[in-house]
């Protein structure tokens, strides 16, 4: 019932924009393309936010809708798929399988958190290993069912302290979203992001770049929350016992070996791994852009000599619905910038604040827009295009703007429907897991202290690293 009302409500609001808008007399200055394309924005925000239709569908029908009225041509609808950030992504779905398959996550999982003696180093540990995935496996979904085996592992070793179990469950998929900034592989939001910026102001933020603004980032609002689930989800008594995890323990719930003597495979695949990164690191020095490389080691990780998985394997992995809903998000946002629905969109907003000011509005709110939008790339589809419209009649540097929004919107702890890797850890038969109650004590400390977080890189950080405030 409430779920039908919720419906109901959202269509009235769809189609009641959508009416105001059709209308000639309203909103002068506003052109026929731009009136046609808010039409279409509202419709799909609508439905992402009060229906339970696929998010894909819901993009693939407003790319359709936008093509078919002539707000944008075909070609720019299909090349949205061939961007060089969906192969980037693509190719590291292939990598990701090859890195699963070969049996190193269980192995690098024995060596780090065998090294732990006490509660507080399981958790940073913990933490250390968590943010590392995002340079092996894209996507926070992919990097949460990779992660999985190693807490149940951890949990049944820790059987006889449920309230340590209870915060290790909570602490992996809040790490696993907000170390997602370290990498442009590490959201879809992230390469729409990359996109909305490259077609709206002409510059294109490389993986390189990406690193250098993101992983500090990551690494310090990783350990900041590791903190934040570990004091408000145990006691003083609970942290003060030792802590012993042995490889044996791990290896219960690994198929793979993760002690004794590397196979082949994994040794291949290690090489692999480190070398593709190193050369997305290195990319001002090779000039070879990174979606080339990724498909250059995906092929070797592939390939009958060389690699850990067959390719039609691999290709199982990769989430075509993410991809498809990504191409159609980003056509969406070139009609907003094209038609200029956006630059009309902002030009009511009182834009004459100070920079901080104007920063710290679009972080709040990012970081609250996951209680209505629940998919990450559906946020980044809707307020990046505003955010970039925006900042350039605000003065403000429409790169830290967008990074700013980009990265508080990777908060999305509130709720078990929040994100994929929160509902998967929140549903685990058998074992201790987090109840709402704790997400809610979570999120209240962590949502002010993410939000303030990004507002200082953006104010101090990223403008001695290349991105000014303005």
């Amino acid at each position: 019932m409430t779920l039908n009302l919720r419906n109901t409500a959202t269509l009235c609001v769809a189609l009641s924009l959508c009416a105001l808008l059709l209308v000639p007399g309203n909103f002068p200055g506003l052109s026929g393309d731009a009136r046609l394309t808010l039409a279409v924005f509202a419709l799909a925000t609508c439905a992402w936010i009060g229906t339970t239709v696929d998010d894909t569908y819901i993009a693939l029908g407003a790319g359709l809708a936008l093509t078919a009225t002539g707000v944008i041509s075909s070609e720019t609808l299909f090349g949205t798929l061939g961007d060089a950030t969906v192969w980037l992504l693509i190719c590291a779905f292939v990598l990701a399988a090859a890195v699963a398959r070969s049996g190193l996550a269980g192995r690098a999982a024995a060596f780090l958190v065998g090294g732990a003696r006490s509660v507080r180093q399981l958790v940073h540990l913990t933490t250390a290993a968590l943010v590392v995935t995002a340079f092996a496996v894209p996507a926070t979904s992919g990097r949460a069912a990779l992660a999985l085996p190693v807490f149940l592992a951890l949990a049944k070793a820790l059987a006889d302290r449920k309230r340590l179990v209870v915060m290790l469950a909570l602490l992996f998929p809040t790490v696993i979203l907000l170390s997602a900034v370290a990498t442009l592989i590490g959201a879809g939001a992230h390469l729409i992001t990359v996109s909305v910026l490259w077609e709206a102001t002409g510059e294109r933020i490389g993986f390189t770049q990406w690193l250098l603004l993101g992983l500090p980032l990551a690494v310090v609002s990783s350990h900041l929350a590791a903190e934040a689930v570990l004091l408000t989800t145990t006691r003083r008594a609970d942290r003060r016992g030792p802590v012993k995890i042995t490889a044996e323990q791990i290896q219960e719930h690994s198929d793979d070996p993760v002690t004794g003597p590397w196979t082949p495979a994994e040794t291949r695949c290690l090489l692999l791994l480190g070398t593709v990164v190193a050369l997305w690191c290195s990319e001002p020095l090779h000039q070879v852009p990174p979606a080339v490389v990724a498909l250059i080691g995906a092929v070797v990780a592939a390939s009958p000599a060389l690699g850990t998985v067959r390719l039609k394997d691999a290709l199982k992995t990769v989430p075509w619905s993410l991809l498809l809903f990504m191409a159609a998000t980003m056509a969406m946002g070139v009609a907003l910038a094209d038609s200029g629905a956006a630059t009309w969109l902002v030009g009511g907003v009182p834009l004459d604040v100070s920079p901080w000011l104007f920063l710290a509005v679009v972080t709040a709110v990012s970081t609250a827009a996951h209680l209505i939008l629940q998919s990450r790339s559906a946020r980044s589809s809707v307020l990046v295009p505003l955010v970039v419209a925006a900042a350039a009649a605000a003065g403000v540097n429409p790169v830290a703007a967008a990074l700013a929004s980009t990265a508080a919107a990777g908060f999305c702890h509130t709720l078990p429907a929040s994100a994929k890797p929160v509902a998967l850890f929140a549903d685990l038969p058998g074992t201790p897991t987090y109840t709402p109650r704790d997400l809610l004590r979570l999120s209240a400390v962590l949502a002010p202290l993410t939000a303030a977080l990004v507002l200082l890189f953006a104010l101090a950080v990223w403008p001695l690293l290349g991105v000014p405030v303005r």
